[in-house]
């Protein structure tokens, strides 16, 4: 099918006409996706990650042991501004999830697509399990897609208007947008490194010659420059956190075939011969000659991700680009046989009327694997329905009976109320600043006592998790300590006095639940200011 297609599209003003109709009904669809996420984003419980984020937008700094700071910055001015209610955190993804339907259409416009193709490409983003995903939770997940696309979108207008006075500086701005990226999320980087393989693989390379791709190489290091400084001084925290994981065997390993199949779950299933169109059109129809990179950039991040290990998830943000690449092909396939006069080929007009029903369909299929529009009870009745196993990405995930990212929502309530039943039991005097502590052995736990615990009365959470270990013990000198999640015997070679308050109640939902809780008093080992290199759990 890719080799169908040889010309390049010129649209006339009547077709120019079309196509800003057709953004209009984009713009309509992502308006729509926006207020179902609205909508729907209260209908659990706060996810693990939202409280680490939440956490480290009261602590802004230029990074954190397992993020950059972008997210946590923008967290903090949407809790400014929004306030810490679900919709409220979760706005921001919403708005970032939409919007990418919009970018993805742009972009295929950018790449010679008309209505159709620029509607099928909106489509396609729309029912995309992923990205309904990432409109539904706070993380760096969020924004990653958008940025990623951003600079295919800039790339791409930069080759395309080629000999023009302001076209090398498109290069900058895909500098600027990859610096932001990669105070987004590191991974940023890996797309980065697949354009620059891809633009030296075509002819495209002869853009090395023009001091402004360097400049904008220039623009995305002096925005990722604060970051950069911060993990020299901390001595590199966030590569000690992935070779402590990858050392651990945290992660579930998957074979080519499987990890490939996760891919197709991803954007629905459905969607691949779209994407793989895409994807091949890119490499090797004549009409994508000049956007070729953008075909060897996807195969170098699915290499490269794939014999790293990486989740099945990581490559989520590029696709876009394919589906926009695939939905022109598959348009452009579809008009030329509606141009024949021949009776036989008029059946074609209803094809693309089908296509985005069967796509709405697929879509509306799968929505509960990553919106919660189904109660718990009736969302495990319906995954017995699938014809397949819904991903677990980490072994620890497999013992939940929600997908990890609805389990994460639920226990945490609980887990909170059984650290205030040991508040509660300590004399006024141990309840005093800096007399007694709470440590908690994660960041989910911790972020949950620091985001729910006021209303308790209780203080912040001390943890040796992630960026807590870098808090510090914040002047606690352990003699008096609520401990979370430990057992009793080695509480005991630390403190002379250990009493088991309880144990957190059952959520049959939870990942994290029946969480043991202690009060230990009469500490051992000194200080807590000696014992904390100890509590160090970067993993």
């Amino acid at each position: 099918m890719a080799d169908t297609i040889v010309t390049t599209y010129a649209p006339g003003r009547d077709e120019e006409r079309l196509i800003a109709r057709g953004m209009v009904v984009v713009w309509t669809i992502a308006l729509a996706k926006l207020l179902f996420h609205i909508y729907f984003n209260n209908q659990y419980g706060y996810f693990r990650d939202e409280f680490d984020y939440i956490a480290c937008a009261k602590h802004l700094t230029w990074g954190y042991v397992d993020q950059p700071p972008l997210i946590p910055f923008l967290s903090r001015v949407s809790l400014a501004v929004l306030g810490d209610s679900l919709r409220a955190i979760r706005f921001i993804p919403a708005l970032a999830s939409s919007l990418l339907v919009v970018q993805a259409a742009v972009l295929a416009r950018e790449l010679g697509g008309r209505r159709f193709a620029l509607l099928l490409t909106a489509i396609c983003i729309l029912i995309a399990p992923q990205y309904l995903s990432n409109g539904s939770l706070l993380g760096t997940n969020c924004l990653e897609p958008n940025l990623w696309m951003g600079c295919a979108y800039f790339a791409v207008l930069a080759v395309k208007r080629d000999g023009t006075k302001n076209a090398p500086r498109y290069w900058v701005w895909f500098g600027v947008v990859a610096g932001l990226g990669m105070e987004e999320k590191y991974s940023i980087a890996l797309f980065g490194f697949g354009i620059v393989v891809g633009l030296l693989l075509t002819a495209q390379r002869r853009v090395f010659l023009n001091r402004w791709i360097w400049l904008g190489g220039l623009a995305a290091f002096l925005i990722f420059l604060p970051n950069l400084l911060w993990n020299i001084h901390y001595h590199w925290p966030f590569l000690e956190l992935m070779h402590n994981i990858r050392a651990e065997g945290r992660d579930v390993v998957l074979p080519l075939p499987q990890y490939f199949l996760q891919q197709t779950l991803l954007v629905d299933p459905i969607t691949a011969p779209i994407w793989l169109t895409g994807f091949f059109a890119l490499l090797f129809s004549a009409r994508f000659k000049t956007y070729r990179f953008l075909g060897w950039c996807y195969l170098v991040c699915f290499t490269v991700m794939f014999v790293l290990h990486g989740k099945n998830y990581y490559l989520a943000p590029v696709y876009p680009m394919l589906l926009a690449a695939g939905s022109i092909v598959i348009e452009s396939a579809i008009d030329r046989k509606q141009d024949s006069s021949q009776p036989k080929h008029r059946w074609l007009e209803w094809l693309k009327a089908a296509i985005v029903v069967i796509l709405l369909a697929s879509g509306l299929h799968l929505l509960p694997i990553t919106v919660p529009v189904l109660s718990p009870e009736h969302f495990l009745a319906y995954e017995k329905t699938l014809p397949f196993k819904l991903p677990v990405m980490e072994h620890s995930h497999a013992r939940a009976s929600l997908p990890q990212w609805y389990a994460d929502q639920f226990g945490w309530n609980e887990i909170v109320a059984e650290t205030a039943v040991a508040w509660n039991q300590l004399t006024p005097e141990e309840r005093e600043d800096e007399n007694c502590g709470i440590f908690a052995q994660d960041y989910g736990q911790a972020g949950a006592i620091d985001f729910l615990g006021p209303k308790y009365g209780l203080p912040p959470s001390l943890s040796g998790h992630q960026t807590w270990f870098l808090w510090g013990p914040r002047g606690y000198s352990g003699d008096c300590m609520i401990v979370l999640d430990d057992r009793r015997s080695r509480l005991e070679q630390f403190w002379s006095n250990v009493q088991h308050v309880g144990t957190s109640a059952d959520n049959p939902y939870a990942l994290e639940k029946e969480i043991p809780v202690f009060i230990c008093r009469g500490a051992k080992f000194g200080t807590m200011a000696e014992l904390w290199p100890r509590l160090k759990r970067w993993r």
